[in-house]
């Protein structure tokens, strides 16, 4: 075989080799520690479904994941604001006068399970600021995970609350009681109970 097709062949063998290399996840810039490796290795307790489905490295997924509880928060910050604001304007109207004591509790701590909603739901925002730059993303998406479903527990009970206050001051104390349980039974159906059978009936662990 000629010498030039010899060394045209083992260039072009290098060269493809480089752009393999190139394209792999390890090469596309640093800060891949243990767990990245391990996402591109396939290892399923780091996980290796994300980078199987997805060919994801574990800082990709990271930055899904945050882009996705933003969208999530987003979507309930908007309702769970609403709410706090007509709460705080009741007790400003006339007839809230007329409105009897266990009522005026009952209110207290509606209003004040909505305002806690708010602030566990806007709380991911401040910690991403804080950490911004310091390179805690996974804290961060850890984090946010967690406020977001104790705003959604506390957003329930708001809800909750307000159906009983609307029920209890229209038609009756007993009204308002059937009223806060049957809603109490449809936000843990629908909130809690589905979501929970969807998560045990699916197969991969990573999301």
């Amino acid at each position: 075989m000629p010498a030039g097709r010899v060394r045209d062949q083992g260039n072009d063998e290098r060269n493809g080799n480089a752009e393999e290399e190139s394209a792999h996840p390890l090469a596309q810039g640093p800060g891949y520690g243990p767990r990245e490796i391990a996402t591109v290795t396939g290892d399923p307790a780091e996980g290796g479904w994300n980078w199987q489905a997805r060919h994801e490295t574990e800082t990709q997924r990271l930055d899904r994941q945050w882009a996705t509880l933003i969208q999530e928060t987003r979507v309930v910050q908007t309702g769970v604001q609403l709410l706090t604001g007509l709460l705080l304007t009741v007790p400003f109207q006339e007839r809230f006068e007329d409105v009897s004591t266990p009522l005026r509790w009952l209110y207290l701590a509606t209003a004040t399970a909505s305002v806690a909603a708010t602030v566990f739901l806007v709380a991911p925002v401040s910690a991403h600021r804080m950490l911004f730059r310091r390179h805690r993303l996974s804290r961060a998406v850890a984090d946010a995970h967690r406020f977001a479903i104790i705003g959604l527990a506390l957003l329930g009970l708001a809800l909750t609350g307000v159906m009983v206050l609307i029920f209890g001051f229209v038609a009756g104390p007993p009204a308002g009681a059937v009223a806060g349980a049957a809603f109490a039974v449809l936000f843990l159906a629908v909130w809690v109970v589905h979501p929970w059978r969807q998560r045990r009936a699916s197969a991969p662990r990573d999301e």
